[in-house]
């Protein structure tokens, strides 16, 4: 549960900096609607990062899992971000 707690403060936390900027800046195009999906998106990576230390247990194939993982989450942010695929 404190696990989940702070994976869930620090995901949000990190969307409060693109936030605030938006405050002082005009070039940030971020609403609350993106900084929300944000935010959920990198909440639901680390709690998946964090099913997967617990259940992989080869650190091995532990440390390949979460890169792929990694990799899947960077593309889905930038696909989000800039559309790459488009």
């Amino acid at each position: 549960m404190k696990k989940t707690f702070l994976t869930l403060l620090g995901s949000y936390g990190l969307m409060l900096m693109p936030y605030i900027a938006s405050q002082f800046s005009e070039g940030e195009g971020w609403d609350l609607f993106d900084l929300f999906i944000g935010g959920l998106l990198l909440f639901g990576f680390g709690m998946l990062i964090q099913f997967l230390m617990i259940k992989l247990k080869d650190k091995k194939y532990r440390i390949i899992v979460i890169i792929a993982v990694v990799l899947i989450f960077l593309l889905i942010w930038i696909e989000l971000a800039v559309g790459i695929f488009n």
